[in-house]
């Protein structure tokens, strides 16, 4: 008996000391992953502006993580018809993409709702292609499903205009958001095969899931899988969803040997904060971003954001040129270098009021920060009349809601600060890239 414990308590030890020995490798392969993305590349004197006579040769509009609100996918579909039918330059929508995540659970009539909006809304004319997310993958039947609703494969290569693009679901793995090798080689090869045939245009490719480590969210919503296959394809542009990041974030573009974009989401943002995932702060569930896609046969690409709720385009990325990564501008080391570090305005105010519940509501006028770049955090601490301090808190900053308001604001429980008395409050902003302003006290 007390030799079949030890035996036991020895494959244990060993079973114990494997996983270790594993997780402890991953640490230091991502660690190296992440030392070498901040590191590449070169700074650029200045962040790429799109030419005034730019035209494309192809545009397609990008959303994802729709998660049942179909009427943001039926006010995307119709915003792009509006904005582009009389373009001067180049005028229509040549192809919709959704990136998954359109359903809960990947029941039928999830399908069914969305698919009636895509029906309603899509003209004939123009190319519509879905790939799954891992949220479909929950059924067992998602394939099956996936090819009855949608009319193509899961995994599906599209010509349009000239233009290989590759929609990608993959096979479920060991978990809803891990591939089989089987379906990894299946875009390997048709990269491969897109490559060849492409001359100087791009290779577009739309999954759900982020490349790991390359764009804002994809230290955790993710998949190092998808890394290899793309990593020395200079040509390709990958679009992903999965972390409901706000593409606002300037992180959202990365380029390392290839491009990846991470669109945003169009139900519900999700955020970090001190880099712990899983935020959500107040006005999460306003999202509904998509992603305008425009590149012309020379290997120049614009991508911008668009956001429903103000009718506004609020970011803009120009590639110059695809086939030549030495001009890469959009590597973590040259956005980080453009940053810069927040500042308040001389005049900036602070302001109380109380809200419903009595609680003490806190605003300030927000920092400013350059064009493309956004205040990510406020440190914020207040100090009554004898300078202790009675409250201090980090909060997320509300870049992802554009609506023209200047101040930021938070909410105190009516039980630390007291009616009639003066406070000082105290600010810090951060920047995406982590760049701190000087702190400014303001009287309330």
């Amino acid at each position: 008996m007390k030799k079949a414990l030890k035996k036991a308590v020895k494959v244990f030890g060993v079973a114990i000391g494997s996983v270790l020995g594993v997780l402890a490798l991953l640490c230091a392969v991502t660690l190296g992953w992440g030392v070498a993305q901040m590191t590449r590349g070169t700074v650029t004197e200045a962040l790429p502006q799109t030419p005034s006579d730019f035209t494309p040769a192809i545009r397609l509009v990008v959303f994802t993580d729709t998660h049942n609100e179909n009427e943001n996918v039926a006010d995307a579909i119709d915003t792009a018809y509006a904005l582009f039918d009389n373009d001067g330059v180049y005028a229509g929508v040549d192809g919709f993409f959704g990136l998954g995540d359109f359903s809960s659970i990947g029941t039928e009539p999830d399908y069914e709702a969305y698919v009636k909006v895509l029906r309603e809304h899509v003209r004939r004319e123009t190319v519509c292609i879905n790939v799954l997310g891992n949220h479909e993958m929950k059924n067992d039947s998602y394939e099956q499903l996936f090819e009855q609703y949608f009319g193509h494969e899961t995994n599906t290569v599209t010509q349009i205009n000239g233009f290989t693009c590759i929609g990608f679901s993959g096979e479920r793995s060991l978990t809803e958001w891990t591939f089989t090798p089987s379906s990894l080689k299946w875009l390997s090869d048709e990269i491969h095969k897109a490559e060849a045939a492409a001359g100087d245009k791009p290779v577009l490719v739309f999954q759900h899931p982020h490349p790991f480590g390359t764009v804002y969210g994809s230290s955790i919503w993710c998949t190092p899988q998808l890394n290899p296959v793309f990593a020395g394809h200079s040509k390709v542009i990958n679009f992903s969803g999965h972390s409901h990041f706000p593409f606002n974030d300037p992180r959202s573009i990365n380029q390392t040997s290839y491009t990846s974009v991470g669109v945003g989401a169009m139900a519900r943002f999700e955020l970090d904060e001190n880099y712990i995932v899983g935020q959500h702060p107040e006005g999460y569930e306003d999202a509904a971003q998509f992603c305008v896609v425009e590149a012309d046969n020379d290997g120049s690409v614009r991508i911008r954001g668009y956001d429903l709720l103000s009718d506004t385009f609020f970011c803009e990325y120009y590639i110059e040129n695809v086939n030549n990564p030495d001009t890469f501008a959009y590597t973590y080391k040259n956005m980080k270098a453009h940053d810069e570090a927040p500042v308040f305005a001389a005049d900036a105010q602070a302001a109380v009021s109380l809200t419903e519940n009595g609680d003490y509501r806190i605003s300030f006028t927000e920092a400013s920060v350059p064009e493309g770049y956004i205040v990510h955090e406020y440190k914020v601490s207040i100090a009554d009349e004898d300078g202790k301090e009675v409250y201090s808190d980090n909060f997320i900053a509300a870049y992802y809601i554009i609506d023209g308001d200047n101040t930021q604001g938070f909410t105190v429980d009516k039980s630390i600060l007291e009616a009639g008395k003066s406070y000082t409050l105290t600010v810090t902003a951060e920047s995406a890239y982590h760049n701190y302003s000087e702190p400014i006290t303001l009287n309330f």
